[in-house]
């Protein structure tokens, strides 16, 4: 595996590439659920490309930007185990310069679920993978489904961008217990990961809610509701996948979204229906 953290470098080295490209983009502190994204890619590419760079531009004031976990001999180790060809590593310096154009988010889809909390995250999020679409040049670029918003918004960047990159969604990795694999799950304790497990239970209990024929989007919240308490419920909102309000679920069009605070940290899961 080569280790590149120069721009340069990558764009010597893509340039040479006359083969698949799979390209996975990772703020590091890698768990499963990124190992099956580059499994995923090693797989379907030629070769795969993965990046770590924990991107300054989507942290909030007051988000956990700075403590952001960091693990990069492991990290390093399980790309090198899982078969990566290029662990892409830049610094904040060269990502960014000190005059650049303005990447803004489609609001009507930006400023709602995440971005009502969280305003001007998504500019951030297209502005970074612009840039690593732009450097990698991926034939195949994997995300996965539990930032279902961001997968969205990102779809429709490279769609209306006209990016010569698909866009692989993929599927949500959860531990044993059926927690939603995250980097903040080390922020948890072993009593709040107990707690957490309330956000995949509401899900579940949702789903066979659907499969007994219950569709109202008001009767799913409010059994939801019940079991988070007595969790801090940011959200809980069920969406077709156009990210617009829907009244009943729409089979194989609709999503359930869920915000919780579970301590002092931040997780969201989904369902996709």
């Amino acid at each position: 595996m080569k280790i590149i953290k120069d721009i340069k470098e990558l764009r010597e080295f893509r340039k040479a590439l006359a083969c698949s490209v799979g390209f996975v983009p990772t703020m590091g502190a890698l768990h499963q659920g990124h190992i099956s994204l580059i499994k995923k890619s090693v797989k379907e590419n030629e070769k795969t490309i993965v990046s770590i760079f924990v991107n300054p531009t989507q942290f909030l004031e007051g988000e956990d930007f700075e403590k952001y976990p960091k693990r990069v001999e492991a990290d390093r180790k399980i790309c090198e185990l899982a078969g990566v060809d290029v662990l892409f590593m830049p610094e904040i310096s060269d990502m960014y310069v000190s005059i650049e154009p303005t990447i803004l988010a489609p609001t009507q889809k930006a400023y709602i679920l995440e971005g009502l909390r969280r305003p001007k995250h998504f500019d951030g999020v297209l502005r970074v993978v612009l840039k690593l679409l732009n450097l990698t040049k991926p034939t195949n670029a994997y995300f996965g489904k539990k930032d279902a918003q961001q997968l969205y918004l990102i779809e429709n960047l490279v769609k209306s961008l006209f990016l010569d990159t698909n866009i692989i969604p993929c599927e949500i990795v959860r531990d044993e217990m059926g927690l939603a694999l995250s980097s903040r799950n080390t922020y948890l304790s072993e009593s709040e990961k107990k707690e957490a497990l309330k956000i995949s239970k509401s899900l579940k209990i949702a789903s066979k809610e659907i499969i007994k024929g219950n569709k109202s989007v008001k009767h799913l919240k409010g059994i939801m509701k019940e079991v988070l308490e007595p969790l801090k419920i940011e959200y809980i909102e069920i969406v077709n996948r156009e990210f617009e309000a829907i009244d009943e679920i729409e089979l194989k069009n609709s999503i359930i979204l869920v915000a919780c605070m579970v301590g002092s940290t931040r997780l969201i899961d989904n369902l996709w229906i």
